[in-house]
């Protein structure tokens, strides 16, 4: 009899003290930390001026005049800017002249998050079935990451609530020249013709040991009616931070865009920013397991008529939520 009452006793105490412990779990469940408002509007006005410029081809005028835009703004919003200049073999055998853009907020900080984009556009539209030689306007395939990175500079640039950690924003240039669709033409003497800006900063860094905390980068993050899915490096090399996001955006009302489901595998900046810079990065970008690359992938129709407010809105709020939680 004493066995049993001793039992019922120790299960007694057991279920009691699992309870507390749940108790407690929620009661000390730190709420979210507050945010300023991301402005769906003022991004839309971002893009606009970048397609304004016309297609930023590396080596052209739009594509020094819109860096020299970039670079006066970031340093309106009160951050520190410089670039990283480089030369760099495209695969037809050019050699560029290519501009990474750095702008930096708390540069004393210990505790860095890395937000990127690529702020250049493709010279041809190889998806397209009419003027494919030309350049496309490059709306939301460059255009609308720059946009949503520069708003949320705004924002911490004019608020007095500021994200308690510090921010490195890097747009990488020559990340859309790889070979037209479909092509055999490929000079060897590297391995990868996209992304020359992301190989290499990974591989040169604007300081030395320089690291964060984690990286996000956006990229085709404001076209109508595009939804985010868990891209393959992503899983592979940030799974941790990719689900934070995915559940930022749960909680903040943005679930809708942010999908709770696999893509594969996208060669894209993040790819060698976890690499070569050892820096865990996820990539929210439009590409569904589905039917893969939006429609107006590498086609004219990249222009000004995809691109929603509402999309603006969700990505650029999740990615503001996140630096600000941290």
């Amino acid at each position: 009899m004493k066995n049993r009452l001793w039992l019922v006793g120790l299960l007694a105490l057991t279920w009691a003290c699992g309870s507390a412990e749940k108790k407690a779990d929620v009661v000390t469940k730190a709420p979210a930390k507050p945010y300023p408002t991301f402005s769906a509007d003022s991004a839309y006005a971002f893009v606009q001026k970048q397609v304004d410029f016309g297609p930023r081809v590396p080596e052209t005028e739009a594509h020094e005049a819109t860096k020299n835009w970039l670079l006066a703004k970031f340093e309106d919003y009160g951050f520190t800017v410089e670039t990283q200049d480089f030369e760099a073999k495209t695969y037809d055998g050019l050699t560029w002249g290519l501009s990474n853009i750095i702008a930096s907020y708390n540069p004393e900080a210990t505790k860095r998050i890395l937000l990127a984009a690529h702020w250049d556009t493709r010279r041809i539209a190889d998806k397209d079935t009419d003027r494919i030689d030309e350049p496309i306007d490059g709306a939301n395939d460059g255009a609308s990451g720059v946009a949503v990175l520069m708003e949320i500079a705004r924002v911490i640039g004019s608020q007095e609530l500021k994200p308690e950690v510090g921010i490195d924003i890097i747009l990488f240039d020559g990340e859309d020249d790889g070979e037209p669709e479909g092509t055999t033409m490929r000079n060897t003497e590297q391995d990868y013709w996209w992304c020359l800006g992301s190989q290499h900063w990974s591989k040169n860094k604007h300081k030395p040991n320089y690291s964060a905390y984690f990286g996000i980068l956006v990229d085709m993050v404001g076209a109508k009616g595009a939804r985010f899915y868990r891209e393959g490096y992503s899983r592979q090399y940030a799974s941790g931070i990719l689900k934070k996001v995915w559940d930022n955006a749960a909680q903040i009302g943005q679930g809708d865009f942010f999908i709770y489901k696999d893509s594969p595998e996208i060669t894209d900046d993040h790819l060698f920013v976890n690499e070569f810079a050892k820096i865990p990065m996820i990539d929210i970008i439009e590409f569904s397991p589905d039917y893969g690359f939006g429609q107006y992938h590498h086609k004219h129709s990249d222009n000004m008529e995809i691109i929603n407010r509402r999309t603006l809105q969700a990505v650029g709020e999740t990615v503001l939520f996140t630096v600000y939680q941290e």
